[in-house]
């Protein structure tokens, strides 16, 4: 198999050089470019014919939004990695790019004390995502734990519904990565303003991503959407989206359901963690919880979907025609715990229908051993 072409546009000659040599180490990666700034940049994709392309958000003449603006004119499915630093401009910039098409984005390394630090934390961030955007990671694999035969319904060919679509939904929890902040912004502000119930989310970005995704996703929908903070009561119509950094769980006060957030350590290479979020929302909700897969690399989620299944509940996961890396949720509906796989574009029509079907209405969790009881309000 030839190596995947990639291309790299920064104005720093350093960032260049250090990321050029940590991709040239790989041997399923060749570079076959640099260029300075964007309007170079789009002169060398004609002459290189690049897989992927990474690109620094900030450089002179042609910044790295303009230029990816430009690009996706021509060049509408080449994968594109931004680059951006971890700063409040650099992931408001980052979310623009986003917005504009970009496929994903990594941050550059700061304050990592030394250049085999730098190098090491460029090849653990960037290479996998270039793999993935390229086609060149494995498919999902069978999975030795799987559903009952009772609930082994979804196929990828005609996925249907079982039985226990028709219980009662009273919380849903997305787990989404690589491609999310669009296909959050494909769904949520899709959903009307009288939803019935609270959503709780991981989407896996760092600190101040999750708290500037959370404010534009507020000001364009119907739902309130914030930052999950320690303490926060959860009400319908609400959505809490994992802070960067930490795991986000739920937890019982009195007779509220709030949110907790802690520093444990990374699950599935990750924290926020999908599978911390799922586990504790299965604890507290058992056959009520819906659970959504959406668009990302790696399996994160999917122990906390067989959580979910194993509990009564429910699962949807994205199809792979609208997911930027159908890994997630390809391991979800690989193993046979997806009850639907749908297209992003039908998503929030069947949260909505879920939600609101069967005279569902928001339910109060009681503690109990699996959280498998709950005083419901009829």
């Amino acid at each position: 198999m030839s190596r995947i072409r990639v291309l790299i546009v920064d104005d720093a000659v350093v960032i260049r050089r250090l990321v050029g040599d940590v991709l040239g180490a790989d041997p399923d990666i060749e570079v076959v470019g640099t260029a300075a700034n964007g309007r170079i940049g789009l002169q060398k994709i004609t002459q290189c014919n690049p897989d992927v392309v990474t690109m620094d958000v900030e450089m002179p003449d042609m910044d790295g939004i303009a230029t990816l603006k430009e690009l996706r004119k021509t060049w509408l499915k080449l994968p594109v990695i931004m680059f951006s630093t971890l700063t409040e401009r650099g992931a408001a910039a980052t979310l623009d790019a986003l917005q504009a098409g970009a496929s994903d984005y990594v941050t550059k390394p700061a304050n990592v004390g030394s250049v085999t630090a730098g190098l090491e934390a460029v090849r653990r961030d960037l290479i996998p995502k270039i793999k993935a955007l390229a086609g060149r990671t494995a498919a999902p694999a069978p999975v030795a734990a799987v559903p009952p035969p009772s609930r082994q319904v979804a196929t990828l060919a005609l996925p249907h519904a079982p039985a226990n679509q028709a219980g009662q939904v009273n919380i849903v929890a997305i787990g989404v990565s690589t491609g999310g902040p669009n296909a959050l912004a494909a769904i949520l502000p899709a959903l009307p303003a009288g939803l019935p119930v609270p959503i709780v989310i991981v989407q896996h970005m760092p600190p101040m991503f999750t708290r500037l995704l959370a404010e534009r996703l507020d000001a364009q929908s119907a739902i309130k959407v914030a930052e999950g903070r320690a303490g926060m009561t959860l009400e319908p119509g609400h959505a809490y989206i994992a802070p960067g950094d930490f795991h986000m769980t739920l937890q019982k006060r009195g007779t509220a359901m709030t949110i907790a957030v802690n520093q444990e350590p990374p699950e599935n290479s990750c924290r926020p963690a999908v599978d911390v979020l799922f586990r504790s929302v299965v604890a507290q909700f058992g056959s009520s919880t819906l659970g959504v897969i959406l668009t990302g690399m790696g399996q994160d989620g999917l122990r906390g979907c067989e959580l979910i299944r194993e509990s009564g509940g429910q699962v949807i996961a994205q199809d792979e025609a609208s997911s930027v890396v159908w890994g997630m949720p390809g391991f979800v509906a690989r193993a046979g715990l997806a009850d639907r796989v749908l297209p992003l574009n039908t998503i929030a029509g069947e949260l909505a229908r879920r939600t609101t079907s069967y005279g569902n209405r928001p339910a109060t969790p009681v503690s109990a051993l699996g959280g498998s009881t709950f005083a419901r309000t009829l």
